[in-house]
């Protein structure tokens, strides 16, 4: 059979690169597919979705709202923030109400359509934001082009390095008020591929990603070439925060935790529509 060949979009990013280790490798076997990477952060992956040029790809759970009759979420594949997320940090400390103090304040996101923002505008939606590039924005409060940042990725953990004071954690928030995980990103599926190239990839992405965990040394070895200089210490932290059991498989609370924050994004008017989430795999 002639080999498929199918672009897998995801972030440069050490949980990522984890994540996908055993398919970018050739260390499982997927029959006839193929798989070609391709490397861009998780908001121009949000945009080039919403333009449907991509097959399978991490997507934003934030960003699923406007792709979720053309895409499908597979089971596998998920970024889960277990009582911890996009935190919210600032050159000042922190105040007695962080919330009601984030009224009118300045707010670097990394994207409008990111997760991150969806959480914050849930959080306090009287703060003013303002889109940076992901890397800049620790650079960006501490030279006061902006009042508060909201960190993704490995700045989750390096903040403090900065000089930088936490303000919130958004997925202990989260936590607190909803008693479930928080549900980042997740990779998403054309639906137009057909169900039997659907089940096929849902298949070696979940394979994938139970190989890295069996072979943890080798996948991080791999993973951080993506670590932005954070050290293998702090990149086995950062991938055991984002790759883990609900990767694997969201289970009943990641699916419900999905549902749940889409269906207060549209309560809020957030998102456009109610949104009937399908995990495929």
């Amino acid at each position: 059979m002639t080999p498929r060949t199918i672009h897998v979009a995801h972030s440069p990013d050490s949980d990522d690169a984890f994540m996908f280790y055993a398919l970018a490798e050739g260390k499982i076997e997927t029959g006839n597919l193929c798989y070609a990477h391709e490397l861009a952060d998780i908001e121009t992956l949000n945009q080039r979705a919403l333009r449907k040029e991509l097959e399978v790809t991490a997507v934003s759970i934030h960003a699923y709202a406007y792709l979720w009759r053309e895409y499908a979420l597979l089971s596998s594949g998920s970024s889960m923030g277990d009582g911890y997320g996009p935190r919210l940090v600032s050159s000042s400390p922190c105040p007695r109400n962080a919330r009601a103090a984030l009224q009118g304040k300045r707010v670097a996101i990394p994207g409008k359509l990111t997760t991150a923002n969806l959480a914050l505008q849930l959080y306090q939606r009287g703060c003013i934001t303002q889109v940076i590039p992901f890397d800049q924005i620790e650079d960006a409060v501490q030279q006061g082009e902006v009042e508060v940042g909201l960190l993704i990725h490995e700045g989750q953990l390096t903040f403090a390095d900065a000089g930088l004071h936490l303000w919130a954690d958004l997925g202990a928030w989260w936590l607190e008020e909803t008693g479930l995980p928080l549900p980042l990103g997740g990779n998403a599926v054309r639906r137009d591929l057909g169900p039997d190239v659907v089940r096929q990839i849902a298949r070696d992405l979940r394979a994938s990603i139970v190989y890295g965990l069996e072979h943890r040394a080798p996948a991080l070895a791999h993973a951080k070439q993506f670590n932005r200089g954070i050290g293998d210490e702090r990149t086995d932290t950062f991938v055991g925060m984002y790759v883990n059991q609900w990767t694997v498989d969201y289970g009943p609370r990641g699916r419900e935790a999905v549902q749940l924050l889409l269906d207060r994004a549209f309560d809020a008017d957030i998102i456009p529509e109610r949104v009937q989430v399908e995990f495929v795999g």
